[in-house]
């Protein structure tokens, strides 16, 4: 009688319809126990397992949604270090980085598969090295022979043995495993490598993008106060009869709309200080904050060409790598698959000794063997998988073209996006000098009572978009500098974008 069982669900083999059961209690109480450890449990810690309907909401039982513990989660830790903390409210862009390398779980998850990885690599090389295996067995045992004259049919035996195993040929089993889990090490670190890049480029972007959102604040606020200062002009000239009751209204809606403008602006500060918050592992209502932007990062030209970064990063980018280390690991498989299919030569020995009650039956015990498999036939089971081996490594050797392909469309539409930031960064600061002008002419003018309010608010509300251009431009070409970077595979840990730069650039607005 056989029981097969597999998570809750029991099933009987076939043979237990036509086979006799022998009645005994031992037996019994067996099978009762086996079926009734097969029915799924009707409840977990006082509550139900499951809900009572498809439509019904579970209740969990305590602590079935309890906290993991942190000492055992990579990145866990997600607090300021001791020398960030005295300086929590003026993080620099190399503490951002640094905060989000340490916090983060994607890395901690890829170090450890790397670790994993570089496990399996030490497995498979072990399978170079002879098996030595030490045993020691024995007991009392009852003989049936019908001599009982040399030997006594009641005895105590016991055997300690050392025994070693080497396989001397395989045609390519060991070979092609070790080669196989070397790749997969290499897919593995490289793998690390790309998330590390990922989260410098994630927390760059946060940090540029809660900059900018500070700039478009400040320059808000800016066109608040303007257009307060506005207000108080079109009033004092109504007043004295140089302006009509138009004016005024004209520059209170021009403030209730600035005004408008500030909070959204403001709204989206808070936004931008949670993506950062998230890039860095910190929960969105911890206390910390960045160094106020002071304008000095300077806006360079890139110097190298198209084609020298898309070779640059099919040659060295890390995602590139580790599908190549893929395809390759896939390649090896192929190897070990086949080795199934050949002989294989294996060298034996062993020595040990024999303890017992009777002295005829001890003494030292020798062998040495030699052993020769060749496999005839497993119903095509070993060339199936022969073939489905050299059928994922085409599929891998195509997922490594597909990445290749990926990287030089990315590394081309980041190097045009960052030429077009560049020559952004230059037209807006001109934008924000002739806008700045504009409105210098345009408030000389309504103060003197030769320009209208309509030309003044016009002049400042082209102003204050200069000034939101200029702010997002420059944020923007640093952004798109860190994406092309990373596409390109140069991207280092501490935010080095690694690009020639030239100083033959547009003016820092």
């Amino acid at each position: 009688m056989r029981i097969q069982t597999r998570g809750t669900v029991c099933r009987r083999s076939p043979s237990m319809a036509t086979a006799p059961i022998p009645v005994q209690a031992g037996a019994v109480l067996l099978v009762f126990g086996l079926a009734a450890g097969c029915a799924p449990p009707s409840s977990v810690r006082g509550v139900r397992a499951t809900p009572t309907t498809p439509s019904s909401v579970w209740s969990p039982p305590a602590g079935a949604g309890s906290a993991l513990d942190a000492r055992r989660v990579a990145g866990s830790p997600t607090i300021l270090p001791g020398e960030m903390a005295t300086r929590r409210d003026e993080l620099s862009l190399g503490d951002v980085i640094d905060l989000a390398l340490r916090n983060s779980p994607q890395t901690g998850a890829t170090w450890a598969q790397a670790r994993a990885a570089a496990a399996v690599y030490g497995a498979a090389s072990g399978r170079w090295f002879p098996g030595i295996d030490a045993a020691v067995s024995g007991g009392p045992s009852q003989s049936i022979s019908q001599n009982p004259a040399r030997i006594p049919p009641r005895r105590s035996t016991v055997t300690a043995a050392l025994s070693l195993q080497y396989t001397l040929l395989d045609f390519g089993a060991r070979s092609g495993a070790q080669s196989a889990a070397r790749e997969g090490l290499y897919a593995a670190d490289f793998t690390h490598n790309a998330s590390l890049q990922s989260v410098v480029l994630q927390s760059e972007t946060a940090y540029f993008s809660y900059q900018a959102s500070r700039g478009l604040l400040d320059a808000a606020r800016k066109a608040v106060e303007t257009a307060q200062a506005n207000l108080s002009a079109a009033n004092r000239r109504h007043e004295v009869g140089l302006a009509t009751i138009a004016d005024v209204l004209q520059a209170r809606t021009a403030l209730a709309q600035t005004e408008l403008a500030g909070q959204s602006a403001q709204g989206n500060v808070q936004a931008a200080r949670a993506q950062l918050a998230l890039a860095l592992g910190l929960d969105a209502n911890a206390r910390f904050d960045v160094v106020p932007d002071t304008g000095t990062m300077p806006i360079l030209a890139l110097a190298e060409d198209v084609d020298s970064l898309i070779a640059r990063a099919v040659r060295t980018r890390p995602d590139v790598a580790a599908a190549r280390a893929l395809a390759r690991s896939s390649a090896a498989e192929i190897r070990a698959a086949r080795s199934a299919t050949l002989p294989s030569v294996t060298l034996g020995s062993s020595a040990g000794r024999n303890y017992s009650n009777i002295q005829t039956l001890e003494g030292q015990t020798y062998l040495l063997t030699f052993g020769l498999s060749v496999p005839l036939f497993s119903g095509f089971s070993r060339e199936n998988e022969v073939a489905a081996a050299t059928d994922n490594a085409a599929a891998a050797a195509a997922r490594a073209e597909q990445m290749r392909l990926q990287a030089v469309a990315q590394v081309f539409t980041s190097y045009y996006a960052l030429q077009t930031a560049t020559q952004r960064v230059t037209t807006a600061a001109d934008l924000l000098a002739s806008a700045s002008r504009l409105e210098e002419v345009a408030e000389g003018r309504y103060a003197e009572g030769v320009g209208s309010i309509l030309d003044l608010l016009t002049a400042q509300s082209v102003l204050a978009d200069a000034r939101a251009q200029s702010v997002q431009s420059r944020w923007t070409w640093h952004a798109t500098l860190a994406q092309l970077s990373r596409d390109a595979g140069v991207l280092g840990a501490h935010g080095e974008s690694n690009l020639t730069l030239t100083a033959r650039s547009p003016r820092t607005p």
